[in-house]
């Protein structure tokens, strides 16, 4: 950033101030003199709403300017700002325009005789706790900032700060951001549908915890919904209730509500027709790929076999044309029905078009713990009308019935089988893609790795919106926007993640059993109730309405006030299920134990390697193998991107950054704010179980965690993320570390969109843009030109815990990264390509390339 920049920025964030002082002080010295009757109450709030407002803003003023002086350094490059102190900037700087929007309006119409005091005193109030609780988030990114090594965004320990921050999140008050301002942060087109979210899922939960049936839920969802919908701060505190007391299993049920047939239908009907969409279930069946370094050798690619069992992997396949192989007894014979659903459309003359050169492999979002390839198809149908190309999506197995690495191990699986039977699928077996969001993001880099790490073709690139690349608990800066992002809660976040690593306990509890005419009876009963309470609340909303006007988003000062125990949740035993508690304890033992027993896996892995001459067996065990320990070397994970730091740029960082107020993190009750200072809290404590285990810094569950070793071997990777999405600093350094280890890496950030705008991408002309721009990454990789020779080589990835086998030749010094040669390529740790002799061949270097190996 160029110093006119900087005075340029410094001039606008001094204007917006300016303007929010003088319009609080106009409006509070004009609301002194009112002091009569209810109107009088109502005058008092706005002018102690005003007052707090300007108090707040002095403190913020300094640290809002110190934060765009430097908050560049943080950026991927100049050409795209964005990093989560930017992001945080931004939402106060929008906050800071909604309360000077609010306070004109109240200044140009508080004379009016259709003037409401009272409701136009909640507002402001509303933005005054929602600007307290931003600027408690200010004073932790500044411990960030203090803390943290230059250019790295995230705090790279659990204890310490990382640990404060959740300390602080169990109590600071959140329902301010989930009743009048939800969504205020973002676009003004996705607000309504914020919106609409919010009133859905509180008045699910309200039913949810009643245990009805299925269409008693539904029934009674609607009619409590009006009492949410005209009710902000009755929303907020409900909101906040259930992100933090609800298990994991609530959020499969009310996330997975788009996947029922009626509301899955009434999209279809919207979404772009295709000739093909087929359900498909592979059964789990090993076979044959060739390695890439010598296709006269195979790798036998096994079936899904960790925690459940071997099992079906279950895929969907969409195609806008009817293409060659599509319509095979083949692939009927894999077809599964779903509900009736016309999945193929055929008729007796229909064309066959050829096969495509391209072909889409998607991974849904969902948190690794809801959603199908069905709550995604309306952008995949049209990804596939723009493409030209089938898609086919795979819904691998869901957490917490099948944790890390279940999911991983069928998209795999899925993977291998597209290109060893792409004639099915309408493909020539050109190229192929990976593309997901968020979690299916993740599972994209990490099939990658996998792919890598097996010797097998990998895919020519990777398209991953907003992925989660880092599933520890360590802090940054756009992980604080998790106190206040409506579908992406810190609370959610952490149970979705502990069931994908396998730490979330799962604790079945009985449902009361109701006969049906007891349930009739209740339902009505709350129908009737429910009905009440919200014509109650409407007439009451209807004498004290404000103006519609697009800004008007704000929060409550309403507090958790009703407690409620989580509701019994029974889970569901997969079909295939073998020995499944068996199979998950020693999964997760073999993740937690790894360092002990890598000597056992070399022995395993070296008798492997005598018994087979021609094939390589992979199997699921092959993926606990690579865990990455925090006892990893530094070297390993180049984690902190710069070493040499300008002193200049060290003092502008210490003229913002702030260190624990009083100097002691390891009291008893550690003090994070400075003396004066207290965010809201909340009346009742977030349950918060974020247990550390080893399993969460495995590279095959956190990438950003890799070593270098292992990044080099990826694809082309285009990463989309979303300006201000909490899992934001994942891109961002995810794309450094990438960048700096020569990978080939773009980054495009879009703005005032949320997390899983893909999902949302009918809904407005922003989501549809952001989601074109994911497909033309997609149409790049496609398109791009063949890369070098040297590129086009197959770059094995290095099993970190691996010690090599003894060989004719000691190569021990030589097992250290992936090095090609003119005539070939010769692979450096991993389980070796055996020859003729049933020793592993190792090729020695060249002169010039034994340099370039490191000490």
């Amino acid at each position: 950033m160029s110093l006119e920049e900087k005075k340029m920025l410094l001039m606008d964030t001094k204007a917006v101030f300016t303007a929010l002082y003088d319009v609080c002080e106009e409006n509070a010295n004009f609301f002194c003199g009112t002091t009569k009757g209810q109107a009088g109450d109502a005058a008092q709030r706005l002018v102690d709403a005003m007052t707090t407002i300007q108090e707040h803003a002095r403190s913020l003023e300094p640290v809002i300017s110190g934060f765009a002086a430097i908050y560049h350094h943080f950026d991927f490059d100049p050409h795209i700002p964005a990093n989560g102190y930017r992001s945080l900037v931004k939402v106060v700087r929008c906050c800071l325009l909604h309360i000077i929007h609010k306070g004109r309006y109240i200044t140009s119409n508080r004379q009016s005789i259709f003037f409401r005091a009272s409701h136009n005193a909640a507002e402001m109030e509303a933005y005054c706790s929602a600007l307290c609780q931003l600027r408690a988030l200010l004073y932790l990114a500044q411990r960030l900032l203090h803390d943290n090594s230059h250019g790295n965004l995230f705090f790279q320990e659990e204890s310490g700060l990382s640990q404060s921050f959740l300390r602080e999140y169990t109590s600071m008050h959140k329902g301010c951001f989930y009743g009048r301002c939800v969504g205020f942060q973002f676009t003004p087109a996705i607000r309504p549908c914020l919106q609409s979210i919010a009133i859905s899922l509180v008045a699910f939960g309200d039913n949810y915890k009643k245990h009805q049936s299925g269409i008693g839920i539904a029934a009674g969802s609607f009619l409590t919904s009006g009492k949410y919908a005209i009710d902000p701060e009755l929303r907020g505190q409900e909101y906040e209730r259930i992100t933090q007391n609800l298990d994991v299993h609530f959020w499969k049920t009310f996330w997975n509500v788009t996947e029922t047939e009626f509301l899955s239908s009434l999209v279809s009907m919207t979404a772009t027709q295709v000739k093909v969409n087929r359900t498909l279930s592979v059964p789990p069946l090993p076979f044959d790929l060739p390695l890439v370094t010598d296709p006269t050798h195979m790798v036998t690619v096994s079936p899904p076999a960790a925690h459940i069992g071997p099992g079906p992997v279950q895929m969907r396949l969409i195609s806008y044309e009817l293409r060659e192989g599509q319509d095979s007894e083949k692939l009927l014979a894999l077809c599964r029905s779903e509900g009736g659903q016309i999945s193929l459309s055929l008729g007796l003359k229909t064309k066959r078009s050829p096969p495509s050169p391209w072909l889409v492999l998607h991974f849904h979002g969902g948190g690794f713990v809801a959603q199908t390839s069905k709550s995604h198809e309306p952008y995949l149908r049209s990804w596939s009308q723009d493409l030209n190309a089938p898609v086919l999506s795979v819904d691998y197995s869901l957490a917490p019935e099948a944790p890390f690495p279940r999911a991983l191990e069928e998209c795999f699986y899925a993977y291998c089988w597209a290109i060893k039977n792409h004639n099915l699928l309408g493909w020539t077996g050109e190229r192929v893609c990976l593309a997901g969001d968020s979690a299916g993001g993740n599972l994209c880099v990490t099939v990658s790795m996998r792919a890598a790490a097996h010797g097998v073709r990998m895919p020519d690139g990777i398209v991953a919106a907003y992925p989660a690349t880092l599933l520890t608990v360590y802090a940054s800066p756009s992980r604080l926007l998790t106190l206040m992002d409506p579908l992406l809660p810190l609370s959610v976040l952490a149970r979705c993640l502990s069931a994908y690593a396998g730490t979330d306990p799962q604790v079945e509890k009985q449902v009361e059993k109701v006969s049906t005419f007891s349930m009739v009876r209740r339902d009505t009963a709350l129908l009737l109730r429910d009905f009440k309470q919200g014509a109650s609340n409407w007439i009451h909303a209807l004498l004290d309405r404000g103006s519609a006007d697009s800004v008007r988003k704000s929060v409550s000062e309403a507090s958790l006030t009703s407690p409620h125990a989580d509701p019994p949740v029974s889970g569901k035993a997969s079909e295939y299920s073998l020995e499944k508690g068996s199979l998950k304890s020693q999964t997760c033992q073999d993740l937690g134990t790894h360092t002990n027993s890598g000597a056992s896996n070399v022995q395993k892995n070296a008798s492997q390697t005598a018994n087979h001459l021609s094939t390589t067996t992979v199997n699921h065990n092959s993926i606990l193998d690579i865990t990455l320990t925090p006892e990893s070397k530094p070297e390993d994970v180049s984690f902190f991107l710069c070493k040499e730091v300008d002193p200049s740029v060290s003092e502008s960082f210490s003229s913002v950054a702030i260190p624990p107020p009083g100097g002691e993190e390891d009291s008893e009750k550690p003090r994070e704010f400075p003396e004066g200072f207290e965010p809201l809290r909340s009346e009742q404590l977030a349950e918060m179980n974020m247990q550390s285990s080893p399993i969460v810094r495995n590279p095959y569950m956190s990438p950003l965690l890799a070593p270098d070793s292992m990044l080099r071997g990826l694809p082309p990777i285009h990463i989309v993320a979303c300006h201000l999405d909490p899992m934001l600093d994942d891109s961002v350094m995810f794309a450094k570390r990438l960048r700096n280890v020569g990978q080939p890496v773009t980054l495009c950030v879009v703005d005032d969109l949320p997390h899983g705008f893909l999902s949302l991408s009918q809904l407005s002309r922003e989501t549809r843009e952001a989601a074109n721009v994911c497909m033309e990454r997609i149409r790049d990789v496609f398109t791009m030109k063949d890369p070098p020779p040297e590129l086009r080589k197959h770059r094995k990835l290095e099993r970190t815990n691996q010690k090599p086998s003894a060989t004719k030749r000691d190569h021990t010094q030589l097992l250290k990264e992936v090095v090609q040669k003119e005539e070939g390529l010769f692979v450096i740790g991993g389980a070796p390509v055996v020859n003729e002799d049933g020793l592993a061949d190792f090729y020695p270097p060249t002169k010039s390339e034994a340099e370039k190996i490191p000490a």
